[in-house]
């Protein structure tokens, strides 16, 4: 199948951000012998200012390879480099997850400038920040409330500016706007697309959407069923910046997401494990009693 706007990266490019090698991962279930083998083998090089996207089926350690690159877990085979170094958390590496985690007894402004709050930054030095960050995310004029008077796209938004306050080279982006409504999602993924092309950071992301992975992404990388592997890595070649029009309705994109798709489709199917192994087979006749019925 040739891709118009894609395809597997070979070339070596400029010397990874980020380097895991043959990288993985067990967890010992809570009281019990039993392992669960969430990784095996995953090898990859992640690029300076580069947006790279991770897609799969539900349960494949995307999530957990978000964990082991901020330094939160460490693998049990294998080598994760950070700028050379073993990954620890801290400013450098910006998180933003699924769920907003705003701490309601703050206001807006607060929430945003936690992080410098840690590092013991001047507290009239971390409002002028948040401000500014805040109005970047069109959200000063909240910046006195509390998380419950905002609504969930301003929160994530809220979210988004505080892990952008430290000036973080490495931004880690876990299923963000999994939460939001369709509407809200769509301006979420234009305000990450200006973001990304003013700071230019290294910036990982985790989504079940292949749409917003082919929009957002120049690399998707697709993922097995665990323990998750890479079963593949593309490169997303559509013009930037890709907020200006719709590049979704173009051919280029509609055969990197059927590409994508199809990979993924097939690799659930026939994984014994998903709940839907094999549904894709024609459905049995129908018996003898049902025919009567």
């Amino acid at each position: 199948m040739t891709l118009l706007a894609a395809e597997v990266s070979e070339k070596p490019e400029a010397k990874a951000v980020i380097a895991l090698r043959n990288v993985s991962k067990w967890f010992r279930r809570l009281k019990s012998p039993v392992t669960v083998h969430a990784l095996n083998g995953i090898t990859l090089d992640i690029r300076p200012n580069s947006f790279v996207t991770l897609v799969g089926p539900s349960g494949c350690g995307k999530t957990t390879l978000i964990r082991l690159i901020n330094g939160l877990i460490r693998p049990d085979a294998g080598e994760i480099l950070v700028g050379g170094q073993p990954p620890v958390p801290g400013p450098h590496m910006g998180v933003v997850f699924q769920s907003f985690r705003l701490m309601p007894w703050r206001t807006i402004r607060a929430n945003v400038y936690f992080p410098l709050e840690l590092h013991q930054v001047p507290r009239k030095e971390c409002e002028e920040l948040a401000d500014d960050y805040l109005g970047m995310m069109g959200l000063r004029r909240f910046a006195d409330s509390y998380p419950h008077e905002l609504s969930g796209g301003m929160q994530q938004r809220a979210a988004l500016a505080r892990a952008l306050i430290g000036k973080p080279a490495i931004l880690l982006m876990d299923e963000p706007f999994a939460a939001l409504d369709a509407q809200t999602r769509e301006f979420m993924q234009i305000e990450v697309m200006k973001i990304r092309q003013k700071l230019k950071s290294v910036v990982i992301f985790v989504t079940h959407s292949v749409d917003e992975a082919v929009l957002l992404s120049d690399q998707v990388v697709m993922m097995t069923p665990r323990p998750g592997q890479i079963a593949e890595i593309v490169d997303v070649k559509l013009p930037q910046p890709r907020w200006e029009n719709d590049v979704r309705v173009t051919p280029e994109f509609v055969a990197l997401r059927h590409h994508l798709w199809e990979g993924i489709k097939a690799m659930v199917l026939n994984d014994p494990q998903s709940e839907f192994y094999q549904r894709d087979r024609a459905a049995p006749p129908a018996s003898s009693a049902d025919k009567e019925d």
